[in-house]
């Protein structure tokens, strides 16, 4: 036999838990909650600074979706132009209004954007590139080759008005 004294179950639990963690062994199923934590908000999107990879896989993401979205746009536009001479002349005029324009010039970005940023995760499937600052390098590489895109593509809309003539 033992001959220790015994402790009534709150007085070997000893002061409460602020976790309800074990304590000696003791589970304290009904000790306090613990206080919530005060988060900051931070809610202001042009305050956050995302490093490049970030922003090319979230551009990566977003040119897949707005490619996908203008396909069944794109499939149509070229039906309804091998369809009749009207069709034809309608798509032509479209896709030469300044909608249109701004519309093929995102479009070629999202192209590039995506097959640039595509190749690059393939290099990293390889084992090529996977270091952070080869990473952060291809990273701006990937952006500066969307941006000279931008570019041609906006020569090419400039001079197909007639080069400002």
């Amino acid at each position: 036999m033992s001959t220790a004294p015994s402790l009534a179950p709150s007085e070997a639990a000893g002061p409460a838990s602020p976790r309800g963690a074990m304590r000696e062994g003791v589970h304290e199923p009904f000790a306090p909650a613990p206080p919530p934590m005060r988060r900051p908000v931070f809610l202001d999107v042009t305050k956050i600074r995302l490093p490049v990879t970030a922003t090319v896989s979230l551009a990566h993401r977003v040119s897949g979706i707005l490619l996908v979205l203008a396909m069944p746009v794109l499939v149509g536009f070229v039906g309804r132009s091998v369809r009749d001479e009207r069709g034809y002349a309608q798509v032509l005029h479209a896709l030469q209004s300044l909608p249109g324009r701004v519309v093929l010039v995102v479009l070629a970005w999202c192209l590039v954007h995506h097959t640039a940023a595509g190749v690059r995760h393939l290099l990293f499937d390889a084992g090529i590139g996977t270091g952070y600052p080869t990473a952060r390098r291809t990273a701006w590489a990937v952006h500066a080759i969307a941006a000279l895109a931008v570019l041609a593509a906006l020569a090419a809309a400039w001079l197909a008005t007639g080069g400002g003539r």
